[in-house]
Parts: structure tokens; sequence; C-alpha cells
């Protein structure tokens, strides 16, 4: 495989078929469910996307010796997670963003109440679907565990909670790290961990994907915020600029382009040595960090 020049579509680009038709699957309702509210749901977790977590999942249990079929629930639940949180987060009363992948945000395609049922619908689906679907029962439960704690409130949820007071905080680097750690980082981390758990990682295996996830996570965001101020709006399916423009904390604001560059890359490079720790089957988790480098969206 080439590791340097792949980008994150490409490296999903075998798998990516396969977890679009599990959510197909998985927002097939009965007519209990009302239409508008089933049409926002799918709007949302079927819309095009990078699947960056669901493809985290499915590449850490294959890197473990796992089956990627078997983790596939798993793969869905993380991106219902991230759905959700998109869709609440773009919220006016949140980050009050109108273009989500290219098009209109949830709340302006069908209004801001039916956005906040479609969010909590998906937050809810996701752990349905993992103890609908996973199997032995103590491994789906071990997975709800993750899951719930990564997007609960001493994670992904504060994270997004202390984001919001950061647009009045003073500029700090330690409060900013942990922001992310938890708004991005937290299900990051948890898409790697569930992969571990499915696949019946070893304690040295599961000890790379934790290095490995706890880096991604924050090379992640760095590359986002780098977007924000240099990306194409166009290319990015969202506005640029943003985070400026609200006089957001973020690393470019913090540290300069160059600097934020220089960390999104030294964390990609500790990424990629931790892997070592489970050898030449971690290659596409490898590939993936890399490409995160390289992401225009």
């Amino acid at each position: 495989m080439e590791t340097s020049t792949a980008s994150i579509s490409q490296l999903a680009a075998g798998v990516g078929d396969m977890v679009r038709q599990a959510l197909d699957r998985y927002t097939q309702f009965s007519e209990d469910c009302p239409p508008r509210l089933c049409e926002a749901i799918r709007y949302s977790l079927l819309a095009p996307g990078k699947r960056l977590r669901p493809l985290l999942v499915l590449m850490s249990a294959e890197a473990c010796g796992g089956d990627m079929e078997a983790a596939l629930p798993a793969a869905c639940a993380v991106e219902m997670i991230h759905t959700y949180s998109l869709v609440h987060d773009d919220l006016p009363c949140m980050d009050d963003d109108d273009l989500r992948r290219g098009r209109p945000t949830c709340h302006k395609q069908f209004g801001e109440a039916l956005a906040v049922l479609a969010g909590d619908a998906l937050l809810t689906m996701a752990f349905e679907t993992l103890a609908g679907h996973l199997r032995p029962a103590r491994v789906a439960a071990d997975c709800c565990l993750e899951l719930a704690r990564a997007a609960g409130p001493m994670a992904l949820v504060a994270g997004q909670a202390d984001d919001l007071d950061g647009e009045t905080a003073a500029p700090d680097l330690a409060r900013l790290e942990s922001i992310h750690r938890r708004k991005t980082g937290a299900l990051i981390l948890a898409s790697v961990r569930l992969g571990g758990i499915i696949a019946r990682a070893s304690r040295r295996q599961r000890s790379a994907l934790e290095e490995y996830g706890k880096r991604l996570g924050l090379a992640f965001q760095i590359t986002d915020d780098l977007l924000d101020v240099a990306g194409d709006e166009n290319t990015l399916g969202k506005r640029a600029g943003k985070d400026a423009d609200r006089g957001k904390l973020t690393f470019p604001g913090l540290l300069g382009v160059d600097e934020s560059r220089r960390r999104a890359e030294q964390l990609v490079t500790e990424a990629v040595a931790a892997l070592r720790r489970i050898g030449p089957q971690a290659e596409g988790l490898e590939a993936l960090a890399r490409a995160v480098l390289e992401r225009n969206h």
C-alpha cells in the first residue's frame, strides 16, 4: 500500500460502500417514525463524508486480527454519534453553521426543532445498534460503555461546552488541547478502541491503538483548524474562516500556521511509531494517519 499519497477518500473506497449500505439498512424505519423525521435523519447520516471514524473502527479491528464485518455495527454506531454531534453543533444556539458536507445543515433544511429531534434519534440509535447487533453480549456491553464515555459529559459534550466558553476565554494552549482532546479526540480514540475490543486485541495491541488514537485525534483537529484558515469553501463543503470571524480559539490563531503544521506532522509521526507494536497488519492505520496531513476537506 502507498502510505504517503493516498487520501482518506481513497483509503475508504474499499469499505465506504459497506458502511453506507449498513447505515441505509439501520435507517429503514417502520411507519411509526414520522416521514419528515426519517428524512432528516437520513439526510444527515447518509450525506457524503470522509467516514473517518467508521474507517478507524474497521481498520483497527483488522489490524488486531479481527473481522471487518463483525466490527461493522460499531463502525455505524460511531458514525451515528458523530453525525448527531454535527447536527447539534450546527444549530444557531451552538456554532450556527448553514453549510455542512456541501449541503444546507439539517436545521436549515428541516427547521431547528426537527434537527434537535434527528440528533436525539441518532444518539439513541447508536446504542441500539451496538446492543442489538454486536455479539457476544459482553463485547456489546463493553462497546456501549466505551462509546457512552466518549460521547458523554466528560468527553465530547464537555469539549463542546468548553469550546463555547472558549470564544471569550483568554488564549491558552493547555485549554485548547483539553477542549479538542474531548470534543474531537475522544470519538476518534473511541473508534480505535472499539476496533480493538471487537478483535479481542492483546494488551500490547490496545496500548498501541491508545497512543495512536490520542495523537491522531489532536492532529486531525489541528489540520481542521488549518483548513479553516486556508481551505477552499467549495472543497471543504462548509464555510471557511468562520472560526476567525467569531474570535474562536484555534491552533493557527494561537501558534501560527507554520508551528501548527509542525505540531500536526510530529503528532502523526508519533502515531505511526506507536503502530510498530502491532506490526505490518497496521499499515492501513498508518496510511490513514499520513492522509490526515494531506486532507483538503
